[in-house]
């Protein structure tokens, strides 16, 4: 059964950093592209960033580019959102998911979806 366990989110200062972590279980990590989603109370699930299957395309939202990076190890079955100079703004829920298709600004269009790790950005 596919799985994918996020982890690293937390409660950081603004102008800190946070390395979020999506480990995948059950599934062939490297035919899937994957991207990273926020979440918060009054936005509904938008991405943040994303990489095609050998990251040889990445995609980061214009209000993260230059703060963020997307990245993953195929080896190790594993993603990374590397999030530096945060921002109050970059707070919620962060969530992995990976397309078989490729990746897509749509989060219906995703296969399977971790479970999601909270951050915080106090100012």
């Amino acid at each position: 059964q596919a799985q994918l366990v996020e982890s690293g989110g937390g409660l950081v200062q603004a102008g800190g950093s946070l390395r979020l972590s999506c480990a995948a279980s059950g599934l062939t990590f490297g035919n899937y592209a994957v991207a990273w989603f926020r979440q918060t109370e009054v936005k509904e699930r938008e991405i943040v960033a994303a990489a095609t299957t050998s990251a040889d395309n990445t995609y980061l939202a214009d209000s993260v580019k230059g703060r963020f990076t997307v990245s993953r190890d195929n080896a190790k079955n594993t993603g990374f959102l590397q999030m530096n100079s945060l921002k109050p703004e970059d707070a919620g829920v962060y969530f992995c998911a990976v397309n078989r298709r490729g990746w897509s600004s749509d989060w219906y269009a995703y296969d399977y979806w971790g479970q999601g790790t909270p951050v915080t950005v106090s100012s």
